[in-house]
């Protein structure tokens, strides 16, 4: 008998590829699918499992299995196993929306841009089934979908998967990048090192906003597993957007190949190379002002924060000493204690004026004082571009703090820039928000994973889109800005897929975009009013708007230059 058994065993190696992994831990991971909508697998842990079935455009092997494992979504739907695809290469994703509709199915496609998910997974070929498990991380079954059938009667039955993996015949998955690293190899000097320089450091560093350095090996050697946990679910670096909607010069997100250079450096031991460590020799500028030292410090008064309680809103008001009239390049604000400022709006008054409010629509040509928000950067105007500061002008600032356990003195700042004396800008900024105030909410349900609001705006002339930046709290899950022109098209214009209230960040395109008058700008946000939502202060509550942190706001703020100004000037 030792034969036969002999023969079955080999045969099940070759078939099965790396089917021994079936028990492997992969870890958590997060990717968009084919319609952009942003998958955490840690989100599912109130799941039995995750099903997934190998989806290659075009692929016969896909095809054959796709009958049976939508069969499967349909009869497991209501027993904690969520059923979705994965492709595996990173196709384009209108190529795989196009091929979900040739299979007839409506499930998420999980596409993995960087393979790097894939490669963890140990997929090998198309039309192979994984049962994955979204609390361990592990890989509970893989093989056919016949096998898959069996595997989620165990789980659903309580049972422990009885046959974790079962051969089956595909086509090979080929992995170009990973081979062509392996063969060249992945440097910590050469390649590694260069990434985190100019990706991480700038946070990641003594006296930066990150909880630690990487400013030696030995430091992100010792970090690397974390590294690779959020690279995997996209934590960091933070407030990516989907790449595929438009092109912005501020998205956070890495580029494919520096994913996989990082993903097989550490999976490789994260070793180091050379005598040198670049991460040791690299030099910051000795002050905290991003652009070097401002021209002018505005000194907001402090504020002592109780240890506990709810704190209403602060006003304060802020006389500007200046001795001429300034126009103004960029301003930052610098939080003296961010563990207790949850954000600021700011209004700027010029001599004489009339109050305007903090969500400004004042005159053009004033001009703008940054506010706070978590994770705010400077705000740096565009070439050419800028407000006048005038001479005996007051900011008034709306502070909002929440208490985090200990008594302190919130003392912040804010550095402005100016232009030299004899250059003046041409070129004002402009803008709205499509923002939902308490007459237009529409309260979220209780326990509603995924609860839509959406607000419009009409343009009233042709416009050049600079920036957006959207406003929600714990709940916010995902904002879209969808231009709708005046000719009946549609398009895309940004897909904020992983709201991160820690990170509100206006985007920047990396080209104006024009917009037609007549065209109509709509924003829709998600939110996440589920148990599953890590941050919720409390999904059992029916929640409406309001400026504190547990209720919710809806503000989708963009930034444009009118087209015809510099005509009307």
């Amino acid at each position: 008998m030792r034969r036969p058994i002999a023969k079955f065993v080999l045969m099940s190696l070759l078939l099965g590829g790396t089917a021994a992994q079936a028990a492997e831990r992969v870890g958590d991971f997060s990717l968009l699918d084919q319609d952009g909508v942003f998958h955490h697998m840690a989100w599912y842990d109130d799941h039995k499992a995750i099903a997934f079935l190998v989806q290659v455009n075009g692929s016969a092997d896909t095809r054959a299995a796709m009958a049976d494992y939508q069969s499967l979504a349909g009869r497991f739907a209501q027993d904690g196993v969520a059923f979705m695809l994965l492709n595996p290469l990173g196709e384009e994703r209108a190529s795989v929306k196009a091929d979900a509709g040739a299979l007839g199915t409506e499930l998420p496609i999980l596409i993995d841009d960087a393979q790097i998910v894939a490669e963890a997974m140990g997929v090998d070929k198309s039309g192979e089934a994984f049962l994955y498990d979204p609390r361990s991380f592990t890989i509970l079954y893989r093989g056919s979908v016949d096998g898959l059938n069996a595997a989620v009667e165990d789980l659903v039955a309580g049972r422990s998967v009885s046959t974790p993996s079962v051969a089956m015949h595909g086509a090979p998955v080929s992995y170009s990048a990973r081979d062509a690293q392996r063969e060249a190899g992945v440097s910590y000097s050469r390649d590694v090192a260069p990434i985190l320089a100019q990706n991480c450091a700038t946070c990641h560093r003594q006296g930066g906003i990150a909880p630690f350095a990487m400013d030696s090996h030995a430091m992100v050697q010792g970090w690397s597993p974390m590294i690779r946990e959020v690279l995997m679910t996209k934590r960091m670096p933070p407030g990516q957007i989907d790449p595929h909607v438009g092109h912005f010069s501020n998205d956070y997100v890495l580029a494919v190949e520096d994913q996989q250079k990082l993903i097989h450096w550490i999976e490789a031991g994260a070793q180091k190379d050379g005598d040198v460590d670049p991460l040791a020799n690299l030099e910051w500028p000795a002050t905290k002002w991003a652009l070097g030292e401002p021209d002018l410090i505005i000194q907001v008064p402090p504020q002592t924060i109780p240890a506990t309680g709810v704190l209403d809103y602060i006003t304060v008001e802020v006389p500007i000493e200046l001795d001429r009239d300034r126009w103004v390049r960029a301003s930052q604000y610098l939080p003296g204690d961010r563990t207790v400022l949850h954000h600021t709006l700011n209004e700027l008054v010029a001599p004489g004026a009339r109050r305007t409010g903090f969500l400004g629509g004042g005159d053009p040509d004033q001009a703008n004082i940054t506010a706070y928000i978590p994770g705010a950067e400077p705000a740096i105007e565009p070439p050419n571009t800028g407000g006048l500061l005038k001479v005996g002008s007051t900011l008034r600032l709306q502070l909002h703090y929440t208490t985090n356990g200990k008594e302190t003195v919130d003392a912040s700042e804010i550095g402005v820039w100016f232009y030299p004396d004899d250059q003046i800008p041409q070129e004002r900024m402009s803008g709205q928000c499509a923002c939902i105030f308490p007459m237009g909410w529409t309260n979220i349900p209780p326990y509603d994973p995924a609860f839509e609001q959406s607000k419009s705006v009409v343009l009233k002339q042709d416009v050049y889109m600079q920036s957006f930046l959207p406003h929600m709290h714990f709940r916010g899950k995902s904002m879209r800005f969808t231009a709708y022109y005046p000719d009946g098209r549609e398009e895309a214009l940004i897909n904020i897929a992983n709201y991160n209230y820690n990170w509100q960040i206006a985007y920047q395109l990396e080209e104006p975009k024009f917009l037609p008058a007549g065209t109509r700008i709509e924003a829709v946000g998600t939110y996440d009013n589920s148990t599953q939502n890590k941050a919720n202060p409390d999904p059992a509550r029916e929640v409406p708007w309001g400026d504190q942190s547990w209720d919710e706001m809806f503000f989708g703020a963009m930034s444009w230059k009118n087209a015809d100004q510099l005509s009307s000037r």
